[in-house]
């Protein structure tokens, strides 16, 4: 039997350079070589083959694509190509619906998974934000793509809201995406979910000065144990967008008195060695669970 050869690109700060290496460990005891920091901004595509340096990728077994803070269009393009002739992880429709908030909430709206209330509307039709905000009071503005909280913008009133449509008429909005404002405790679960099965959760809180809840945003990671209404819910919610690998964001509604899906993200952070720390210590059996899973999507791959 031929080793199997796979391309990763991980990122590598918060201790994602010790996750990579403790993967790839495993990887080379199942006979799975790595090529690492396989940055698509570095390839170029040639009469059939998509090239980094000499290494053609469409010939890995498999490509294991895990890097938020650095992708760019020119990435994704190539990432949608190799998905046509290569399994990768996450594969590329999946994590393509995801970084859209919008497609991702009506997917899993149509699925019967609760979720924030929306509105998705043309540039000029402003008539019907100014309804929403009438009969919602408050309501949140979201890029519907980005991470990390950037460009969410809270909306308490209509002459805030009347403040907020010239400058997004400026930068060339083509359409306006909003989220009725929930009544929560500033507090999120993230769930993490490998493979349709549970790995771990925590819990991040928003800071004094601010109501989002991401670290990036001022936000606090502690550790949380869910319940099964809320594993249920995240499992259900990567199953429905088809994510290998997902991290799904709920809150509870005060008013309503349920869980919500606020977000799905297909690249959801391993622990930092900071929060490790402080107890959330489920790095390695997610490392273990995508082991696995390559190991069983190269052997498919191979035909064996």
């Amino acid at each position: 039997m031929a080793k199997r050869k796979i391309g990763m690109w991980l990122y590598q700060n918060g201790g994602g350079d010790v996750i990579q290496k403790k993967m790839i460990e495993k990887l080379k005891q199942r006979d799975i070589d790595v090529v690492t920091n396989i940055n698509l901004r570095n390839a170029i595509a040639k009469n059939g083959h998509i090239l980094y340096k000499d290494l053609k990728l469409d010939k890995l077994d498999l490509f294991f694509s895990y890097n938020a803070g650095e992708q760019t269009q020119y990435q994704m393009y190539l990432y949608k190509a190799l998905n046509k002739v290569m399994p990768m992880i996450n594969n590329f429709d999946a994590f393509e619906l995801t970084e859209d908030k919008f497609q991702t909430s009506f997917l899993l709206r149509n699925n019967n998974i609760p979720t924030a209330d929306y509105k998705l509307c043309h540039r000029n039709d402003t008539h019907h934000l100014q309804a929403i905000m009438k009969k919602w009071s408050k309501m949140v503005y979201k890029p519907t793509d980005g991470w990390g909280g950037v460009g969410l913008t809270k909306i308490e009133n209509e002459e805030a809201l009347n403040m907020l449509l010239p400058f997004l008429n400026q930068i060339n909005v083509r359409y306006f995406y909003v989220e009725k404002f929930i009544n929560y405790d500033n507090t999120d679960y993230r769930v993490d979910i490998v493979n349709n099965e549970f790995v771990g959760c925590y819990g991040r809180k928003a800071s004094k000065k601010d109501w989002r809840t991401n670290v990036t945003s001022g936000g606090t990671v502690f550790k949380r144990e869910p319940n099964e209404q809320i594993i249920d819910l995240a499992k259900k919610a990567a199953k429905i967008t088809n994510l290998e690998i997902a991290g799904v964001d709920i809150i509870y509604d005060k008013k309503k008195k349920e869980y919500l899906v606020l977000e799905v993200n297909g690249i959801p952070a391993f622990a930092t060695p900071e929060q490790e720390k402080i107890g959330i210590d489920y790095n390695d059996k997610k490392i273990d669970m995508i082991v696995e899973l390559i190991d069983k999507k190269t052997f498919k791959k191979r035909g064996y």
